[in-house]
């Protein structure tokens, strides 16, 4: 055996010496002699060496490998020297590693592997200390140590106290070892250390490492001095900043404003924008890129990259075209609204003919509950588009449809452009509700900037003032709301296809009850089917005597109502289930709150049933006409508007035109007294259409002859006596069928009407179209009224 000019030893050629031990293999670590240090051992060979080596003399070899990742290595990743160690301790972790307690003991060379398969075990041979003291060892410790202590000094990673303790150790090979384990430096340079016999030749490679250590530190050291005397107290933000960015750097995180146009680019370069959009980002990224970073108009372009980057440029969402499917969608989730079904329905059909179809713009118009907004929402699922909804109530501000120029501050986008953002896709159902309740100031009229938007042939280059690029909305599919269309400006109305929504009838809304209203409230309250039960009966008298409305909002709330207390009576104890009876249904709504008019139970003379429309459907009043004598002075009360007044001024000229040829006294409008009054003076009514129920009442409080009470009548008259057509016919028609009337006489010009009222109503009721005054007074009162001339001819013969 033989050490090469380096001090490190070289075997002899011929028969292998030593002992054979177990090898434990070392990732990222090295043991030294005498060095005392924990392990944690985890990998299966490593473990069975261990294991091998406590069975005997708990004595085992310590290398490293060359390379770290390795799971599994080879004789050739082992160094050839090592170190033997002493197992001191051992634990078993509940991880299943072990953790070891070892004492590096004497340098020893690898000379042969033994073949096992469990685990290494190798032939080793000893490499003891050279142990020599001279002068120039007793330099070289001196010098050691005292490099040691500037390093020390330098890096403070190393306590003072660990100083104190090596400069106790006489040996010098042992002096080098417990130093270099103290120093931060790489496996291979430990190694080479480890493999240095020759104690001089190690002192002073050890002296070569900490003396490049200790430049290194004082290097770093003179440039933090350097960077700090450059500071000043002003600079304090700009050395943070700067700080942050190395950290960055080194965290491979993007930094400041070049790391934010490049993810600017990257966007531009994964969407899908047209070439013109494109130019326009590219050309802001631009400018951004020169800002400064502390400019206040960097943030105002970022804000408008992001804008034009995240609208839905180029997106569609497929339409399912399956008929069958969307009929379906509206049918579950709508009861009745025939007319706005079979637009989509059409809608559809075209679409699949003809693949490509401007968007049409519905204007669901029809009072509050009846479904309008909901509606809408069917109306995206049944096309499978995504759905998108903006309130108009009360907008006034044009910005809020076109956008802000960008030149404010604070500037957005329109509402328009946010809900396509919202939406994601170019063809949404858009909704826009309360179309009908914008107002306008001094900021401008938002119906007008509206009249782009709702106009196919303008909206496929809709510009917004934020944007500055045509955005097409021809592929939207708009619908509009309104509760009535006299306050939509003309020009915006003309732009849209009406559907009216009238509301629902009794009958319609008891469906309604049972099908969805009952259902959903009883799953939103908890309570099983059987464990609340309620009649139709029942829900059709809540739907007459506890809400009054088109809709069925109110008859929402009043099931809830009754769902609540039976929720409570259960919960209670009180009962199991419960099936309501009309007196538990008074208990839980209280008394009726509302009431309908009645038919007259006689025929009398002056009161005549007319029918009203009214917001929340229609209804019969009665007109009641008394004469008395007087002056010919006309009294109009219970509160009648400026329509129903002249309607009564008309019959009222009509009657005195009338004087030669019916039965009725020549001076009345002289001697007479007439006063006509519509009970529930409280209650405000207008309307064209109690003309002719006004005339019959006064005829036949002048003739003296009675009406028939089971007639009930609508229209306007004319001073002639011509009997024009009313709106709202289906409502007025509904309210006689539940006042218990059996005739009614309608204007002859709404016999197209006569189609929208229900079979189950018009079954039940006999209709007279007239056209002239004659035909009323024919069919109302009890008998005909005798003209004066043929009551003459009677007295002669």
């Amino acid at each position: 055996m033989r050490t090469n000019n380096m001090g490190v030893l070289v075997l002899a050629q011929g028969k292998p010496k030593g002992r054979r031990l177990p090898l434990l293999p070392l990732r990222g670590l090295l043991v030294y002699p005498s060095m005392v240090l924990h392990l944690d051992v985890g990998r299966e060979k490593s473990v069975k060496a261990l294991e091998t080596a406590m069975l005997e003399d708990s004595v085992i070899l310590l290398c490293s490998q060359s390379e770290i990742h390795i799971e599994e290595p080879s004789p050739d990743d082992i160094y050839r020297v090592g170190t033997i160690s002493k197992v001191r301790q051992m634990l078993k972790l509940p991880n299943g590693t072990i953790r070891v307690l070892v004492e590096g003991l004497v340098r020893a060379e690898i000379l042969e592997f033994a073949e096992t398969s469990e685990f290494y075990e190798v032939q080793v041979q000893e490499l003891p200390e050279q142990e020599e003291t001279n002068s120039e060892i007793d330099a070289l410790m001196r010098t050691v140590l005292t490099q040691f202590e500037h390093y020390i000094n330098l890096s403070k990673k190393v306590t003072p106290e660990t100083l104190a303790a090596v400069s106790d150790i006489d040996e010098p090979g042992r002096l080098a070892d417990v130093i270099c384990s103290h120093l931060a430096l790489k496996i291979k340079d430990k190694q080479e250390i480890l493999e240095t016999i020759d104690v001089r030749e190690r002192l002073e490679k050890l002296l070569d490492i900490l003396n490049n250590e200790r430049e290194v530190l004082e290097l770093e050291r003179k440039i933090s001095q350097r960077v700090k005397k450059q500071m000043e107290k002003t600079q304090k933000e700009y050395y943070l900043r700067e700080q942050m960015k190395a950290i960055q750097k080194e965290l491979g995180e993007k930094e400041g404003r070049a790391g934010e146009v490049e993810e600017l680019r990257q966007q531009l370069a994964d969407s899908s924008v047209p070439e013109k959009v494109k130019e326009k980002v590219e050309k802001e990224i631009d400018r951004l890129e020169k800002m400064p970073a502390t400019s206040a108009e960097g943030s105002v372009i970022r804000n408008y990259i992001d804008w034009l980057l995240g609208l839905p440029w180029g997106k569609f969402t497929e339409d399912d075209l399956d008929m069958a499917r969307a009929e379906d969608v509206l049918e579950a989730d709508h009861y009745g609204l025939e007319k706005p079904k079979e637009r989509v329905l059409e809608y559809l059909a075209v679409q699949k003919l003809v693949k490509k179809l401007k968007g049409p713009i519905l204007c669901l118009v029809g009072p509050p509950g009846v479904g309008k907004t909901s509606l809408a929402r069917s109306i995206a699922k049944s096309l499978g588009r995504e759905f998108v909804r903006i309130s108009l109530g009360g907008v006034r501000d044009e910005a809020e449809i076109r956008g802000h120029r960008r030149t404010y501050v604070g500037a957005m986008p329109g509402r328009i452009i946010q809900g396509m953002k919202t939406a994601g896709t170019m063809n949404p159902v858009f909704l826009l509700d309360e179309i009908d309740k914008m107002a306008m100031d001094f900021r401008g009229d938002p119906a007008a900037a509206l009249l782009e938007v709702l106009d196919p042939e303008q909206n496929s280059t809709f510009s917004d003032h934020f944007v500055e690029l045509p955005f097409d909305l021809s592929n939207v599919m708009f619908v509009t709301t309104a509760n009535a269309i006299h306050t939509i400006p003309r020009p915006l109305l003309d732009r849209m296809e009406v559907l009216y929504i009238p509301g629902y009838t009794e009958l319609e809304k008891l469906q309604i009850a049972i099908k969805y209203l009952l259902p959903k409230q009883k799953k939103d309250h908890g309570l099983e089917d059987e464990q609340l039960t309620i009649s139709d009966e029942l829900l059709l008298k809540i739907v007459r005597d506890y809400t009054r409305e088109s809709g069925v909002r109110n008859l929402e709330q009043q099931v809830a109502s009754v769902c609540r207390k039976a929720a409570k009576q259960i919960v209670s104890g009180h009962a199991t289930s419960i099936v309501m009876t009309e007196e538990q249904l008074k208990e839980y709504l209280g008394p009726s709150k509302f009431r309908y008019g009645m038919a007259e139970q006689t025929d009398q003379v002056g009161v005549v049933s007319g029918l009203a429309w009214t917001e929340v459907g229609g209804d019969t009043m009665s007109i009641e006409v008394t004469v008395m004598p007087g002056s010919g002075k006309l009294t109009l009360t219970g509160k009648l508007g400026d329509v129903m007044k002249e309607s009564a001024q008309a019959a009222f000229s009509y009657c005195r035109s009338k004087i030669g040829e019916f039965d009725i006294p020549a001076d009345f409008h002289e001697k007479k007294d007439i006063h006509i009054h519509i009970p529930e003076g409280a209650i405000p009514k207008d309307g064209p259409s109690a003309g002719i129920t006004m005339a019959t009442a006064l005829i036949s409080a002048l003739s003296n002859i009675p009406v028939s009470r089971t007639v009930a009548m609508t229209g306007e008259i004319t001073l002639r006596g011509r009997v024009l057509p009313i709106g709202g016919l289906k409502e007025k028609t509904l309210a006689a069928h539940r006042a218990g009337i059996r005739t009614v006489l309608v204007p002859k010009d709404n016999e197209k009407d006569l189609k929208d009222i229900p079979e189950s109503v018009s079954k039940d009721l006999t209709f007279h179209l007239v056209g002239h005054m004659d035909e009323v007074l024919k069919h109302a009162l009890v008998r005909p009224i005798m003209k004066q001339t043929e009551r003459v001819t009677v007295h002669e013969g």
